[in-house]
């Protein structure tokens, strides 16, 4: 029988279709892995150096800025990133849970731990490739079986490939951190705030002033897991440069209001003028008890505050209610 009528038989491997379902593989070795992330930042090079001259930038600008700069964005990040995991917690509920550890009825007390998390992680902490342990706040506990694969092993080996990244530059490395970490068995596959804001912490490790870099304030297409690296590091990068361009703006904004509103105060006697400009640079959204609480100045003195603020056109009210209003800053 010649070969051509053995045609029912499966070719040789390196010829079989792709269109196949495909059969077991082994895992693929670290090596290639980091090689394919070493490829991808080489393709990607212009963009990259163009991310990190932006992230350059925002880094000076925090180093020179006030404390409450960093506080405020990470707020706003924290907050945009809980609408893309699914808790959907708005900057106003945020602020309350945060200066306050108010929530109400309809509100996920977890879903605000979470952020709660992540608001903390933004702005403080060992760095993650430093105690992932410690950053996450997770130990095996002392009760584990024998046979349960413990959370110090899984660690290792997310810490063992980062570390064997150290050529890449940390943009990168934090792409390669995040689309790794579920593999990694450190988290589930539709869960990524802790691997986001690993990775924000990775990708401003060598800044002074941002120690956190912007990747979700508006938008969070970079996180997007599909595609070959390359892909991913090419969308990850394009958001991370909108993210690095709204928070520019947005300091640009807050800096302006401060000026203005320090030379429209300045006739005003008393402390409470200073604290709460404060306290509205520090915060996107502020609500009467929030600034007392943060001021420690009498409910009158801020409620009168605010309103003479808002008289001048400093800040607004943004609810529209009677009760539990907000304000922000005008621009």
């Amino acid at each position: 029988m010649s070969e051509d009528d053995l045609w029912f038989l499966p070719g040789p491997m390196e010829v079989e279709p792709d269109y196949l379902p495909p059969g077991p593989r082994a895992e693929l070795r670290e090596t290639a892995v980091l090689d394919d992330w070493r490829k991808a930042e080489a393709s990607n090079a212009a963009h990259l150096a163009r991310v990190a001259g932006r992230i350059g930038a925002l880094d000076d600008r925090m180093h020179r800025g006030p404390e409450g700069w960093r506080h405020r964005l990470a707020l706003m990040q924290a907050a945009d990133l809980s609408w893309f995991v699914g808790d959907r917690i708005g900057a106003d509920r945020l602020a309350l849970w945060i200066s306050m550890r108010l929530s109400g009825a309809q509100d996920d007390t977890a879903a605000l731990a979470r952020v709660g998390w992540a608001v903390r992680r933004l702005t403080g902490s060992p760095s993650p490739e430093v105690d992932l342990s410690a950053f996450l706040d997770r130990r095996d506990p002392e009760n584990i079986a024998d046979e349960a694969e413990t959370f110090a092993d899984r660690a290792g080996g997310w810490l063992d490939l980062m570390a064997q990244a150290a050529d890449l530059h940390p943009i990168t490395r934090a792409c390669m951190g995040f689309h790794l970490w579920s593999l990694a068995g450190l988290g589930q596959q539709d869960d990524w705030m802790e691997a986001a804001v690993a990775a924000s912490r990775i990708a401003a490790s060598e800044g002074k002033g941002a120690i956190f870099a912007p990747l979700v304030i508006r938008g969070a297409g970079g996180l997007r897991a599909s595609g070959p690296p390359a892909e991913r590091l090419a969308r990850w990068l394009e958001g991370m440069e909108t993210a690095c361009l709204t928070a520019m703006r947005h300091l640009d904004d807050i800096e302006a209001w401060s000026t203005r509103a320090q030379t429209m105060t300045a006739p005003l006697s008393g402390k409470t003028p200073p604290a709460l400009r404060a306290v509205l640079t520090d915060w996107p959204l502020v609500s009467a008890p929030m600034a007392e609480t943060l001021t420690g100045v009498s409910r009158a003195a801020v409620q009168r505050n605010l309103a003479w603020m808002e008289t001048r056109g400093l800040i607004r009210e943004v609810t529209g209610q009677g009760r539990y209003r907000m304000w922000t800053t005008t621009n």
